[in-house]
């Protein structure tokens, strides 16, 4: 973090506002005061109602802790850097809030960040750079429900019960998981990388050619395990003239970043419902009376770097205009569980620069610490602890006018777009972020030899370090020290629909190319991935049949349209043909081209398609950008490439006993307690809008899914105060193996069956086996 951010962050603190610990009498005072209703309806769906914001969190908090107990406790160890203390510094680290590879990484990073009292100084600042009195309240009531569940003692869940790591939580720990979050997409990306950085030896690595850093820059956000889809229709293409949204995240199955379904309501105040990343005190994707949204993962750097130019003989000092600074030297002290099982401190050392920590790679772009250069990564998200205020006003929004105030207002999403329809009949599209200052501009007058490279390639800018005047600094109308303008982002409202899969805000409506923006926020006039161009094509095709409706939204995500198929199984049964291999050729051929369940031809494709799509000559007809919905296309029978990759796959399988023909679901599916769920969808490449991704295990088939689809909302205004909305918790709600919700909404996945939402409250009422639970404060 630069000075200028950390002397912004200290003249915010207000000392009234120290963060109390939850054991102190103040706390259990607080805790007292509040008080929540809970109605539990099907598939156990909480509807949380309180009289005031403490109250809400603290419903919350506990019907989170009910479901996903074990899964939060295991953030708490994380965040406090103390995964090593019990489970060993070469153990399985927490991949949902940081990149680490190991638990000593992990339990490095978090603790130099607990160590540098970053998250209490942010807490402690006032709306808008720190937390709104309301999300001051959501969370500190969040923290006592969870320990409210705890004290119960009813933990059911063998991952935890009885565990030494089980412990209460406070206020900072729910602020601490928010920091987390907003940091994925930067410091957070790059966890070992900052906290292996050491000065180099007398052999030193050379410094990156400028050939594989333009490649290492095209791969940037390739293997993210995060994506999403989202359509927003306007009511110039809805039967009932009114908004309809579909919103489709793809996130981690198994981890902390799970989703969990709820609906908060304050009345006369807050009536919101969706879902929230675990831990979150409020809907991060959800609707209200009128109006719906949900997010994409964004094409935004959310980061920049920064060349040192080092003191020859001196590789830890460093020129700023003319002058010699110093690195920082933080020294981290973990504890560490021993064979044995005794703990041990063990200390390492982090390097910092005014410009942030010293990263020695990100993604495939290797950046050496050298005798001459070294790099350092600014990250604006490392000073932002507002994405609970930026949902919790999304929460509150009537329109997709308020939308796009509060967005630009908080400033709070890290690396997201937002989708939107509400039920006057507009579709949203927002990508307002938080990204570095670095316009195109600034990045032509900046940017180092390597960084014109990758920022033009992949929005990465690399700026000179020697001049002070390179930092990112402050913009019109920000809340933050160093981060772009909020007027500069893309944003567009239409009447007929938007669209995102993860592409940039290029094609958000073809008819309508969004162009002229700053690289950094993304690319255009560049191709689109097949699950793009699948979207787009799936709502043109329903609109030239029909307006859409609530169910024709339904039967779009999971329609399962295999895009890859669609364009290129003919050519390949060609091909195959030419090459005389009979049964593959005639399996492809009788293929439907989905990935249903029961679709024979569908995993022979996948694993073929999976080894052919890296092939240059894969297409006969190029990418051009006046078509770019229907290009790259016209696949070459003779690419070698496709004909090795053909054979492979069918090797492959035979190899591993399994039929060409097998059904879908035969090969993909997951266990539960025993049971064995098919799951249909496919994976990114394909260009299936149901996302899945599973894990290969020769013989068997994907036996596990890691990513894609999780909550799934398709909301429809019908002009009262009861949308018409239909979701699904692909994993179910929750993790404990105990439940009866462990696996219930994976089997309605399987079926492709929806659960219909009640959000009024004389629906929820209505509920079959209703069950409620009232909490006051003790």
């Amino acid at each position: 973090m630069s000075p200028t951010v950390l002397r912004a962050a200290g003249a915010a603190v207000v000392a009234a506002a120290v963060l109390t610990p939850v054991t102190s009498s103040a706390a259990t005072t607080g805790e007292r005061a509040m008080s929540a209703t809970i109605r539990y309806t099907e598939y156990g769906i909480p509807h949380i109602t309180a009289r005031d914001y403490a109250g809400l969190g603290y419903g919350t908090g506990y019907a989170a802790a009910k479901d996903d107990l074990c899964l939060l406790a295991q953030g708490v160890v994380t965040l406090s850097g103390e995964r090593s203390k019990y489970f060993g510094a070469d153990g399985s680290p927490d991949r949902a809030l940081s990149s680490a590879s190991t638990n000593m990484a992990s339990d490095v990073f978090f603790t130099a960040i607990n160590d540098s009292k970053v998250v209490e100084r942010l807490a402690a600042a006032p709306a808008p750079y720190g937390p709104n009195a309301e999300v001051r309240d959501l969370s500190r009531g969040w923290a006592a429900g969870y320990n409210r569940y705890l004290r119960e003692g009813k933990v059911t869940d063998p991952a935890c019960k009885g565990a030494a790591w089980l412990r209460p939580i406070t206020e900072l720990d729910v602020y601490r998981r928010g920091y987390a979050l907003a940091m994925l997409g930067g410091s957070g990306m790059v966890t070992d990388q900052i906290t292996e950085a050491v000065p180099p030896g007398a052999v030193t690595a050379k410094a990156p050619s400028t050939a594989k850093a333009a490649e290492g820059a095209r791969k940037l956000l390739a293997n993210a395990d995060m994506g999403s889809n989202a359509i927003a229709v306007g009511g110039d293409a809805t039967a009932n003239g009114r908004g309809l949204l579909l919103g489709n995240p793809h996130y981690p199955w198994h981890n902390g970043r799970r989703f969990w379904q709820m609906q908060q309501t304050i009345p006369g105040k807050l009536n919101v419902s969706g879902a929230a990343l675990l831990g979150s005190p409020s809907v991060n994707i959800g609707h209200t009376s009128t109006f719906a949204w949900s997010h994409t993962v964004a094409t935004g750097v959310p980061f920049s770097l920064t060349e040192l130019r080092l003191v020859p003989g001196n590789p830890t000092s460093y020129f700023v205009d003319g002058t010699i600074e110093k690195m920082t030297q933080r020294r981290v002290t973990v504890q560490v569980r021993q064979p044995d099982g005794s703990v041990k401190p063990v200390t390492k050392t982090q390097w910092r620069s005014r410009y942030g920590p010293i990263v020695t790679s990100v993604s495939s772009i290797g950046l050496p610490w050298t005798t001459w250069n070294a790099y350092a990564l600014t990250d604006p998200n490392a000073t932002n602890l507002r994405l609970a205020n930026t949902s919790l006003a999304l929460g509150k929004a009537r329109t997709t006018d308020d939308a796009v105030r509060a967005l630009k207002q908080t400033q709070g999403l890290p690396w997201v777009n937002t989708i939107a329809a509400d039920s006057r009949g507009r579709a949203l599209f927002a990508q307002i972020q938080v990204l570095p200052n670095v316009t195109n501009a600034f990045a032509d007058r900046c940017n180092s030899l390597l960084g014109h490279i990758t920022f033009r390639q992949a929005g990465l800018a690399i700026l000179d370090g020697t001049r002070s005047s390179c930092a990112p600094g402050k913009a019109p109308g920000t809340v933050q020290p160093g981060i772009l303008d909020p007027d500069r982002y893309p944003v567009l409202t239409r009447g007929d629909y938007v669209t995102n899969s993860n592409d940039s805000y290029w094609l958000s409506n073809p008819e309508k190319p969004l162009t002229g923006y700053d690289r950094i926020i993304g690319d255009e006039k560049a191709a689109r991935s097949l699950r793009t161009r699948s979207g787009i094509v799936s709502v043109q095709d329903q609109l030239a049949e029909s307006k859409f409706t609530r169910t024709d939204m339904q039967d779009l995500v999971f329609a399962n349209r295999n895009h890859a198929g669609e364009l290129a199984a003919d050519g390949t049964v060609k091909m195959c043909r030419e090459m005389g291999l009979g049964e593959p050729c005639d399996v492809l051929a009788k293929w439907d081209r989905t990935a249903n369940v029961d679709s024979r031809g569908a995993l022979l494709f996948d694993r073929y398609w999976r080894k052919a799509l890296s092939a240059w000559d894969l297409w006969k007809t190029p990418f051009d950008a006046s078509d770019a919905v229907n290009t790259p296309r016209d696949f070459n029978t003779g690419s070698w490439a496709a004909r090795k990759a053909l054979l492979d796959a069918v090797d492959e399988l035979k190899k591993s006993n399994i039929p060409l023909d097998s059904p879908l679901g035969d090969h993909q599916y997951v266990t539960r307690n025993g049971e064995r769920i098919p799951i249909g969808g496919g994976t990114e490449n394909l260009g299936i809008l149901n996302k899945v991704e599973g894990t290969w295990t020769p013989g068997k088939g994907y036996t596990e899914i890691t990513t894609g689809s999780s909550y799934i909302q398709v909301v429809s205004f019908g002009g009262d105060a009861c949308p018409d909305t239909r979701t699904l918790l692909t994993y179910s709600q929750s993790t404990d193996p105990t439940s009866p919700h462990y696996a219930d909404q994976t089997r309605l996945f399987s079926k492709k069956q929806w659960v219909t939402e009640r959000f009024c409250s004389g629906e929820i009422n209505k509920a079959p086996g209703l069950k409620v639970v009232t909490l006051t404060g003790k």
